[in-house]
């Protein structure tokens, strides 16, 4: 076989359903983390959590942002319509509690069907 017979092209794509793919809490991360991603380094980091979110359809995280931002007292670091990723952060009891939002509703209300949420 040639080289060019051996390689392998691998696509990826995402099929727009309506879920959660991914809810996880980074508790006390480093504050490397906060500068990488552009996040505001100014708070207390071993009583704190970033919260990662990934929705389909990608506009999701609007609604999201919005529900997680009413629930308590959090940042919303990031949200993007167009990739469906959503960051938040704050105390970890705040960030987790603002992930069951909405996870509660989009499943409750909306019909999506979600992943657990993880903690490290």
């Amino acid at each position: 076989m040639s080289e060019q017979e051996q390689k392998i092209r691998i696509v990826q794509e995402t099929v727009c359903g309506k879920e959660i793919t991914l809810a996880h809490v980074i508790s006390g991360p480093s504050p490397i983390i906060y500068r990488k991603l552009g996040l505001d380094p100014s708070i207390d980091y071993h009583n704190a959590a970033i919260g990662i979110m990934d929705m389909t359809p990608p506009e999701s995280a609007i609604i999201a942002s919005d529900i997680a931002v009413k629930s308590g007292d959090i940042y919303l670091g990031f949200a993007d319509r167009f990739t469906g990723t959503l960051i938040i952060t704050g105390q970890i009891e705040a960030v987790t509690s603002a992930i069951q939002e909405v996870i509660s509703y989009f499943n409750g209300e909306l019909g999506y069907v979600s992943c657990p949420i993880t903690k490290r």
